[in-house]
């Protein structure tokens, strides 16, 4: 009788990898460039924000005791502009006219609205009185100079280059991007501008995990198909791990006559971590290290297999490589638009559209989808509903743990 082989938890597989990964170098990238990069300093103001008292509309400077009571005329004796500020000395029955974003002039306290006054000879007049410091922003009272406003191990993302632009970083230290290669197994596989024959399919796995390594911020590389050759495959190995961080291979993982690749693995002197994940979809996944320290992942390949075992494992990994401080799927949590099944023994991580009810609540609708290889179900999922292992269904209504995807 065949025994199964034992299986870890999720949990603990993901524990494995974080544990068994080294964070990389840093080098310093121009601005322009860092936008999904991963930060390796820490980010401070040189400077007050605003640098000045700060307008927040366009209208007249003006001192609130002066309109009490209104209609109230006022001299104008100048104009503050954003970049062409007006730093005289305002007095008391006069107004400045100002610009949103504009230097408020000294002696000013309160901006009045362009739309509350009326200007005619060299005089406005103010119809509404104003509260005192109405629509000015305080000099420092978004940031005080040397206050930390972005953090070591964040992600950059569009808005967080605004920030390093304002506060004069031209260059920016970050993680140095892992390096990938990526190949696929099984004599089933043709390239992508082939007609299949009979019995065959073309090869989508060295594109989807290309595309979800390059999403991670690591750099890959496709190699050529291998079959299921154990010799060429050990070659192409051992090859891509000179030049690689990580070997990602797809294929040839479970326990068939034609898997090919734990059996290359261990001639090549690799260190098998674990090689059987009590996850459905993706139970035949291994990680090990290569004696020259690459990291590789043997994924399955069925290509939501493929899909669900990199975000779970081989994301964190590429993260953690650039120094990211949370790596992996975010969990969350929402209500379930339908019932779900699990599986006995293993955790289920299964396709989801996630949508927003309209109070407000994050719901999670189960994908019908034909299993592991229905990857055109899967490229519409934006999220993973977890059912735990040994729970047969989850009915819709329930609260359940989700990792978003998009």
């Amino acid at each position: 009788m065949k025994l199964e082989v034992s299986m870890i938890p999720v949990s603990e597989a993901i524990e494995i990898v974080k544990n068994q990964t080294r964070v990389l170098s840093v080098e310093r990238v121009e601005l322009q460039n860092v936008v999904g990069r991963i930060l390796a300093e820490e980010v401070f103001a040189d400077c007050d924000l605003p640098p000045f008292d700060r307008s927040q509309m366009d209208g007249y400077a003006v001192r609130a005791k002066d309109i009490q009571e209104t209609p109230a005329r006022l001299r104008i004796v100048g104009e503050s502009a954003a970049g062409a500020g007006w730093h005289k000395q305002m007095h008391a029955g006069e107004a400045v006219r100002i610009m949103t974003g504009a230097p408020v002039p000294q002696g000013a306290d309160s901006v009045q609205q362009v739309e509350l006054t009326h200007e005619e000879n060299g005089s406005v007049e103010i119809l509404q009185p104003v509260e005192l410091g109405r629509s000015i922003v305080r000099r420092g009272s978004e940031i005080t100079k040397g206050e930390l406003v972005l953090h070591k191990g964040e992600r950059i993302d569009a808005a967080m280059v605004a920030v390093l632009a304002s506060f004069g970083y031209s260059t920016v230290s970050v993680g140095v991007r892992p390096r990938v290669s990526v190949l696929a197994t099984g004599t089933e596989l043709v390239s992508v501008d082939e007609t299949p024959g009979p019995d065959q399919i073309r090869d989508s796995n060295n594109f989807s995990i290309s595309a979800y390594a390059r999403l991670a911020g690591a750099t890959a590389t496709r190699l050529p198909l291998t079959g299921d050759d154990t010799t060429l495959l050990k070659e192409q190995i051992a090859k891509a791990a000179g030049v690689s961080d990580v070997v990602v291979t797809s294929g040839g993982v479970s326990m068939g006559v034609y898997d090919f690749t734990k059996a290359a693995l261990k001639e090549l002197g690799a260190e098998i971590f674990f090689d059987r994940v009590a996850l459905r979809p993706g139970k035949p996944t291994v990680f090990g290290r290569l004696p020259g320290g690459t990291l590789v992942f043997g994924l399955p390949g069925n290509p939501v297999s493929v899909s669900v075992t990199f975000c779970l494992f081989v994301l964190p990994a590429l993260q953690l490589m650039q120094g990211m401080k949370e790596p992996g799927l975010a969990e969350e949590f929402a209500v379930l638009g339908s019932p779900a099944k699990g599986a006995k023994e293993r955790a289920s991580y299964l396709p989801a559209r996630l949508t927003t009810s309209p109070d407000g609540q994050q719901i999670a609708e189960p994908l019908r989808w034909g299993g592991s290889s229905d990857f055109v179900a899967f490229a519409r999922a934006s999220g993973l509903i977890v059912v735990p292992a040994d729970v047969k269904s989850v009915e819709a209504g329930s609260v359940v743990s989700i990792l978003r995807l998009t």
